[in-house]
């Protein structure tokens, strides 16, 4: 296998990284010698698996740090993106991945239980402006390299109505427009960003909505291969945007559901 990034310095920061999506993206940049950082919260009865996880990273022989943290606390965030810069030495970042999924997942109108002004809050700082409160971050410290990728993770729920979604919705559309802006504002500086926009992958985080057996069912009638999306086929498009060919590709929202979206 042809190695894209090895011995270049770089180093792909990813949020959200320790299942799903995030560790899909962790576990092909690293085969194609992407140096891996994840940075993610889970409890300690989630270890084991995520550390079985990080294991194949490592076996990948690039250099490999996760952090355990809160990263959404200012205080965690600014804590973790010094030991990065420490971490990395001479390197930089040369792609940042948002895969957080943390929102309420709660009715508009129901006896109890209703979505409340906190939960659209939560969800929407997690999910969308966490995005740019790390990008900040890291570029003030001067860690991103002189051609950076930032990639995030929306979803058709940024256009269409479903139950019980209408937090993380607000969020992924929240996201998008903070995309666009970076890829305006950060261009000079060689930043791209843009939104991969995945069809319905079955993950963790897909099993917290409610009703998401027939969310799996629809998406495998409406998609033209007649199956879900994997995370390896997101993990797939990440690598591609982060290659030097695709550095035209900037504040974009991309489908990746193998035509999903056409029906």
């Amino acid at each position: 296998m042809h190695k894209d990034f090895e011995d270049k310095g770089y180093w792909a920061l990813i949020l959200g990284g320790s299942t799903g999506l995030g560790l899909a993206t962790a576990q092909k940049l690293a085969r194609h010698g992407m140096n891996i950082i994840i940075v993610h919260r889970n409890s300690r009865s989630e270890q084991q698996q995520i550390e079985a996880g990080f294991e194949t990273i490592q076996k990948e022989n690039v250099q490999f740090k996760a952090f355990n943290v809160d990263l959404l606390k200012p205080e965690k965030r600014e804590e973790v993106v010094v030991k990065i810069k420490e971490r990395i030495q001479n390197g930089k970042i040369k792609t940042l991945i948002h895969s957080i999924a943390k929102g309420n997942l709660k009715p508009m109108n129901a006896a109890e239980y209703t979505l409340q002004n906190d939960d659209f809050r939560l969800t929407i700082n997690a999910m969308g402006i966490s995005l740019y409160d790390w990008v900040k971050a890291c570029f003030d410290v001067q860690i991103f390299a002189e051609d950076t990728r930032i990639i995030s993770f929306t979803s058709e729920g940024n256009t269409k109505a479903w139950k019980n979604y209408a937090a993380v919705s607000a969020a992924k559309v929240t996201l998008e427009a903070i995309t666009r802006s970076i890829a305006l504002e950060f261009a000079p500086y060689g930043i791209r960003a843009n939104c991969l926009q995945p069809g319905a992958v079955d993950t963790k985080s897909l099993r917290m909505i409610p009703g998401h057996e027939d969310i799996i069912s629809h998406s495998i009638q409406r998609n033209p291969f007649d199956r879900l999306t994997q995370p390896d086929d997101v993990a797939n498009a990440v690598y591609l945007l982060c290659r030097d060919e695709a550095s035209w590709i900037n504040g974009c929202i991309i489908p990746v559901n193998g035509g999903e979206h056409l029906s």
